[in-house]
């Protein structure tokens, strides 16, 4: 991974460098808070360890807000002589992703680096299936089965399908559909949501013990196991 290492005291960052590229990874460091700015907006970076205390006039929550401002969701690891709970919840509020105080073992920063790692690019990989009990739409495909059957959906049907199934559980209202599905920013006044709900239900409950669309009265629509 690619870290980048705001960190003023000499000791600390070379102590951390020296363990990090030990163990293959590749580490860019900044002695202030200036510096250590201009390196997080304009390069990418797996994960950064930014203190809190730095010199230069930026100092380390300064810099965290301007990249969370800026859209910049880099993972932030927040290393800090500073371990009163109010100073670590106002970290991590201000968008840090976890806090380490000082003194710290390296084994455990390198552990909580990787894992925020880890959990970012986890969060990064598109979803490309979506299951509720045992209705499974595959996104790629735009295979859908349920109990291990296949159903045929019509492009529409599918459409309306996979929007139920990312809102599963939440009601689902008639303006959400016509937006969501239909592109539509107005009401038609037309039966258009009635019908294809009708169809959907023909195919993926109908055939089945349990249904999973369900009618939510003067509201719209739920889909839920």
């Amino acid at each position: 991974m690619r870290v980048l290492l705001v960190e003023d005291d000499q000791t600390v960052r070379n102590f951390v460098a020296k363990g990090l590229a030990e163990a293959g990874h590749l580490v860019e460091q900044a002695e202030d808070g200036k510096s250590g700015l201009s390196l997080a907006a304009s390069e990418k970076f797996d994960v950064i360890i930014l203190d809190r205390m730095l010199p230069g006039g930026v100092e380390g929550l300064h810099i965290l807000q301007t990249l969370r401002n800026q859209n910049n969701t880099t993972p932030v690891l927040l290393l800090s002589a500073l371990a009163d709970v109010d100073e670590k919840v106002a970290g991590l509020k201000a968008g840090g992703d976890d806090y380490v105080t000082k003194p710290f073992s390296f084994s455990e920063l390198q552990a909580r680096l990787e894992a925020l790692v880890r959990r970012n690019r986890n969060e990064a990989q598109p979803q490309t299936r979506l299951i509720i009990g045992d209705l499974e739409i595959d996104l790629l495909s735009r295979n859908v089965r349920r109990a291990g059957q296949k159903i045929d959906l019509q492009p529409r049907e599918f459409r309306l399908l996979e929007f139920l199934m990312r809102h599963a559980g939440q009601v689902v209202t008639r303006t959400m559909l016509l937006e969501g599905v239909w592109d539509y920013h107005f009401d038609p006044q037309t039966n258009v949501i009635d019908v294809h709900i009708s169809r959907l239900r023909q195919k993926i409950d109908k055939p089945f013990q349990r249904a999973l669309v369900h009618t939510i009265r003067n509201a719209g629509y739920m889909l839920q196991e």
